[in-house]
């Protein structure tokens, strides 16, 4: 412990920099079907059953006879949707059998992102994942969400590590990161919308 402490003195200004550095950013991870988005959306119900207005974007996924063959995006402040991927689609970039729908990305997902930057206390984002960011209007709007002086509340991929943008997000000093599992996933809404509700109260 004496030479941690020592250390860190070491460090000076910069360490108190660190310390003094608001974590606004709260992500939150999972194995896949672990309920990320069901985890958001319920936080979501949270805060504006408390009168906070929160805005973004949310993914869901879509099934035909019992089978996934796509997702579709909402925008969670005014409720337009999109599609986002499908099976079949006749262009756009692949991601396993599913094609990346760019066009509804940008125009329902990304503009509900800058939408919520504008007119809400709070934004979201479901997922920071490989489909989305295949979008450089995507990568960006997310950059200026992080960048803001509002709570940010996003799901992104478990291996997110292995990709640059999520090593760059992760890294950040003003992200907290919450792996989801079982034990904890019924929890978890409220623990994060006292956070945000935390923070909103000092502003």
């Amino acid at each position: 412990m004496r030479k941690t402490i020592t250390s860190a003195k070491k460090l000076g200004n910069g360490w108190r920099a660190l310390v003094e550095t608001k974590v606004k950013n709260f992500l939150v991870t999972g194995r896949p079907g672990i309920g990320k988005t069901t985890c958001l959306t319920r936080t979501v119900e949270i805060l504006t059953s408390r009168g906070v207005s929160v805005g973004g974007m949310v993914t869901y996924e879509v099934r035909e006879k019992g089978e996934r063959i796509g997702f579709n995006i909402r925008d969670v402040f005014t409720g337009k949707e999109g599609v986002l991927a499908r099976v079949g689609l006749a262009s756009g970039p692949r991601v396993g059998k599913y094609t990346v729908n760019l066009h509804d990305l940008e125009t329902t997902g990304v503009e509900a992102i800058r939408s919520a930057l504008r007119e809400c206390q709070v934004v979201v984002i479901d997922e920071i994942g490989p489909m989305e960011l295949y979008s450089k209007s995507f990568l960006a709007a997310v950059t200026s969400a992080l960048n803001s002086e509002k709570p940010v509340i996003a799901t992104i991929h478990e291996r997110a590590q292995s990709f640059e943008e999520g090593r760059r997000i992760l890294g950040r000093s003003d992200v907290k990161l919450y792996t989801l599992t079982l034990a904890n996933r019924e929890a978890m809404p409220s623990r994060i919308a006292r956070e945000v509700a935390s923070l909103l109260s000092k502003k």
